[in-house]
């Protein structure tokens, strides 16, 4: 069997992978995330992780090229896809 089958059953999220993008501006991108996403919980510890009761991301800057590297999961793949794109979206904003 392979080890995708066997870890399956304690698999709690759909996880979106590392999903890197360029901006202009680290901090301002991370600040514009953490003033968007404030209702959940918010943790500073590595970069920015805000956590809701079925789903919860993390937003860090690149310490060596101007990206930030996204991580979401959720417990559906379709409110991955949705709450993905959200972050996503807050993220490529103009300032």
């Amino acid at each position: 069997m392979p080890l995708s089958e066997l870890l399956a059953p304690y698999q709690r999220y759909h996880a979106s992978g590392e999903i890197n993008t360029e901006v202009a501006d680290q901090q301002a991108a991370v600040e514009r995330v953490t003033a968007s996403f404030a209702d959940g919980r918010v943790d500073r510890v590595d970069g920015l992780t805000v956590e809701y009761d079925d789903w919860w991301f993390n937003v860090r800057p690149s310490n060596t090229e101007p990206l930030l590297r996204l991580n979401v999961e959720a417990k559906t793949a379709e409110l991955l896809a949705e709450k993905t794109e959200a972050v996503l979206d807050v993220i490529r904003r103009e300032p």
